[in-house]
């Protein structure tokens, strides 16, 4: 990566680019939890480069999506004539316009993930659901790579996520990862009902290209763990959240 991509990667991630199991096995879960919501009108909220809205586009009555990148907001335009380029913590529409919204990995980029929540409630209407994917703070890695010495890696960093929080965020200021008590306090005295909490494993995709007997026996090994206790070792949570 050049300095300018490893720059944006710190800030606000790095989306997907390639749509592989881990998307599609994600994509499942999104169409089982919305139901028939998804024929009315959808919001992806942090769309990225659009992967999520191409595939969204045939299952979606109405379909926008947002990002706050401009390159990736126009690169997604490609997938929905409805792209907005705006931040989370201002959502510029008006209140009960959405039946979903999907927040896909980003609301650890977010500076303010409360008041993003707040205006994902604002925007859905009443018994419209939120489906939320974040970054689990029981992974053993930080995906999202750290700060050392006033440079950023970009990588898979282990056990940062078990340090004292003061260490963690000393590592890893540009991103957040969320234990459940963390979420059930950021939608706390909120007009919100949790529908469904989960954990899950990631696809390992790229483990797999490169070594695809033990990757397959991994992936399948990991998603088993997700009906044991030792779930809370999973890469992300998932929630869906209804607003009341």
């Amino acid at each position: 990566m050049t300095t300018r991509d490893l720059d944006k990667a710190a800030l606000r991630g790095e989306p997907s680019y390639v749509w592989r199991a881990g998307q599609e096995r994600r994509m499942s879960m999104i169409r089982r939890a919305a139901g028939d919501l998804l024929k009315g009108w959808v919001l992806e909220n942090g769309c990225g480069v659009g992967l999520y809205l191409q595939h969204l586009a045939p299952l979606a009555g109405a379909l926008v999506g947002l990002e706050y990148d401009l390159e990736r907001a126009q690169e997604a335009r490609a997938h929905s004539p409805h792209l907005v380029n705006a931040a989370g913590e201002q959502l510029p529409f008006t209140p009960a316009s959405f039946d979903t919204i999907l927040s896909h990995e980003v609301l650890e980029h977010v500076s303010d993930d409360r008041r993003c929540v707040e205006e994902m409630l604002r925007v859905l209407k009443p018994g419209g659901v939120i489906l939320l994917f974040v970054p689990n703070l029981g992974y053993p890695f930080e995906t999202h790579g750290v700060y050392w010495r006033g440079r950023y890696h970009f990588g898979n960093i282990p056990l940062v996520h078990y340090l004292p929080s003061r260490f963690r965020q000393q590592l890893a200021p540009h991103v957040r990862a969320y234990s459940g008590k963390d979420l059930e306090l950021l939608f706390n005295r909120l007009p919100a009902r949790i529908m469904q909490k989960q954990i899950i494993f990631g696809a390992y995709d790229n483990i797999i290209y490169r070594y695809p007997t033990f990757g397959h026996w991994l992936r399948r090994m990991l998603q088993w763990l997700e009906h044991t206790p030792l779930k809370v070792f999973g890469l992300s949570h998932f929630w869906v959240i209804q607003k009341t």
